[in-house]
């Protein structure tokens, strides 16, 4: 009693579990200091390198929009913190791998073939400039309930809004194409005190990268490009959406494609590539596209 009470004498179990005590915090202890190790959480990012997928998933881009790995990584963002970690890195590398498994089955884009679409309002900021804002939004309003539908109603995705105008995205030409028309076909009904939009549209066909619920990459700047050469309302096309249309496509629509060439005193196409040949879809009763009111 008096060795116990004066603290000399040790319980048997509590000898035996502290070296076990001792082992598990020193592990511990040297886990923690490898998963802040800068060269250690730099070997992952360069193993990260040659996993599938992309290598930088994880930063704000690649995780924001739809799916799965993104929201998982979203959430582990949080948790986790911004201080970088091995385990952080190997997290990622685990959503990376697993978002790069549903690319490849149709379920993440990845480097899926698809026709992109642009479309933009002819001197719409002049005339919204003497309008206000009221009608502005009363307008784009009406041109929306008039060209999104069709979009929609063909496959389409309606990727973002910008201002007077839209980018989509369609996995097949021929839909895109149909929904263009059929879209003009709908904005010729839109009168707001006397102005009457037309539209310019322009379509190109690549492979261009999803990323966070947006598409990326040089594809989405020569369909934005291929837009800008439709001027005063023309609909526009890449040679590139051309050879994918199937060849009933255009006879079934009444419209044919003509070579476009550009104005002696026109600025030349920044961002197409050099020797890309753009064509203008008219009618095959005149220079005027189906739904329009003239060039």
């Amino acid at each position: 009693m008096s060795d116990i009470a004066s603290g000399d004498g040790e319980n048997p179990s509590s000898a035996t579990a502290s070296p076990k005590r001792r082992r598990a915090g020193q592990f511990s202890e040297l886990v923690a200091a490898a998963n802040q190790h800068v060269d250690v959480i730099g070997a992952i990012r360069k193993a990260r390198a040659s996993l599938p997928g992309d290598p930088s998933f994880g930063d704000p881009l690649s995780v924001s929009g739809p799916g799965g790995p993104r929201a998982v990584a979203r959430a582990a963002d949080k948790l986790a913190g911004d201080s970088p970690s091995a385990a952080k890195e190997l997290g990622l590398g685990a959503l990376q791998v697993w978002q790069a498994m549903l690319e490849r089955v149709g379920r993440g884009k990845g480097t899926t073939e698809v026709t992109l679409l642009f479309t933009d309002l002819v001197s719409f900021s002049r005339w919204s400039l003497s309008a206000g804002d009221e009608a502005t939004l009363e307008l784009l309003r009406a041109v929306a309930s008039a060209i999104e539908p069709p979009i929609v109603d063909r496959g389409g995705q309606v990727v973002k809004r910008m201002g007077d105008g839209v980018m989509a995205v369609f996995a097949s030409p021929d839909s895109a194409v149909r929904a263009v028309l059929t879209a003009k076909r709908n904005l010729a009904a839109v009168d707001m005190d006397g102005y009457r939009p037309r539209m310019r549209a322009g379509l190109h066909t690549g492979s261009p990268r999803e990323i966070g619920g947006d598409w990326l990459g040089v594809d989405v700047n020569i369909a934005a490009r291929v837009m800008e050469a439709g001027g005063n309302g023309k609909t526009m096309i890449s040679e590139t959406t051309l050879a994918a249309l199937d060849e009933r496509t255009l006879t079934d629509l009444g419209v044919v494609a003509k070579p476009y060439r550009r104005g002696v005193f026109a600025a030349p196409l920044n961002g197409v590539p050099d020797g890309m040949r753009l064509f203008r879809l008219v009618t095959d009763r005149g220079d005027r596209d189906r739904g329009e009111r003239g060039d």
